[in-house]
């Protein structure tokens, strides 16, 4: 009999999305229409104890932060913004009372930019703790962000730096790896681990940039530009491949143009540091195809840490490229990021 840990993450999703309506599924978030031009947007995130966190690197306000914002971030791929979520815990009958509260804190603290409320869940005795979130979100119509939208002769743009978050976890596995670091800049490769931010805040600047550069005849049409793109919360990589295989087309990532913290080549080799920013996971940013134009202004508005990272093609090859000619090609895989089996 075949069991999930002869399979992989993605296998395992495509014999279960038989059950699903084909419109549906296949995105960070499900988009359920609910009236004319507005849209209800729903996503579930599950973390475990052990998998996705632990008591030697998270504190439970930090698992609460991060819980909430592997939510608010899957809802800002979608071009939406969050109107309420709900919360399921599975905890062991040994759990801490302090524990359960302080998780509660934190998934508070990175609500309230965003004025998110908690409206509901559930508790169940379980023999790991677990903790899952549906979050709500909502969208107009002409602003939505499918894997899909993506064409021939977009730039790619990633929202902000890739590496951080796992760097920030070797750190806190293996604090000796960071001598060389300042404080602040260990601190803040820390926090990236800990207390990622969804990239909410640049939609309004996304859509300003699309209305600036619109195609359309009529001046300001949202529709006129598709915007194709995902979060990177399992990897830069698994983001572009991702988005690429939706919208059957395929790419050139220039590797010199990834956006890397200059921290990281101060404790670890210029290799390792690209292979944590493609493959590391949990950067939660927005990675983006978009027209050249609109790329371009994108990436000046947001500023620092933004950047072109590659084009898209009209075959179906996605290639690590190294225009100064040092590395040869490179084909980017699912395989070398985190698997679930």
């Amino acid at each position: 009999m075949l069991k999930v840990k002869d399979i992989s993450e993605q296998e395992l999703l495509k014999k279960l999305r038989h059950f699903c309506p084909e419109n549906i599924i296949g995105d960070d978030a499900a988009i359920l229409p609910t009236q004319p031009n507005k849209s209800l947007v729903v996503t579930t995130d599950t973390l475990v104890d052990g998998v996705h966190f632990s008591d030697r690197t998270t504190s439970p306000e930090d698992v609460g932060w991060r819980s909430a914002a592997a939510n608010l971030s899957d809802i800002a791929a979608m071009g939406a913004f969050p109107i309420g979520i709900t919360i399921a815990l599975g905890l062991t009958v040994d759990t801490p009372i302090a524990w359960c509260e302080q998780l509660y804190q934190g998934i508070s603290e990175c609500l309230q930019p965003y004025n998110t409320p908690i409206v509901g869940g559930d508790i169940v005795r379980s023999p790991v703790s677990t903790i899952s979130i549906t979050a709500f979100g909502q969208i107009d119509g002409g602003y939505t962000i499918l894997r899909s939208n993506c064409q021939p002769k977009n730039v790619i743009v990633a929202t902000g730096v890739h590496g951080a978050s796992r760097a920030g976890l070797e750190l806190l596995l293996y604090p000796e790896l960071g001598e060389s670091l300042t404080e602040l800049e260990r601190s803040d490769l820390i926090l990236a681990h800990q207390r990622p931010k969804p990239r909410l805040d640049i939609l309004d600047t996304l859509w300003d940039c699309l209305s600036l550069n619109s195609f359309s005849a009529t001046k300001g049409s949202k529709n006129s530009i598709l915007v194709g793109g995902m979060d990177s919360s399992d990897g830069l990589a698994d983001a572009i491949i991702q988005i690429c295989q939706a919208s059957q087309i395929g790419a050139r990532i220039e590797r010199n143009q990834i956006p890397i913290p200059h921290s990281l080549t101060k404790f670890v080799s210029d290799e390792q540091a690209l292979n944590w920013a493609l493959y590391g996971g949990e950067d939660f940013e927005l990675v983006l195809c978009l027209p050249p134009n609109c790329g371009q202004e994108l990436v000046k508005r947001i500023g620092v840490g933004a950047a072109i990272v590659g084009t898209t093609t009209n075959n179906t090859d996605i290639l690590l490229i190294d225009s100064q000619g040092i590395y040869p090609n490179e084909q980017l895989t699912l395989s070398q990021g985190f698997q679930h089996f």
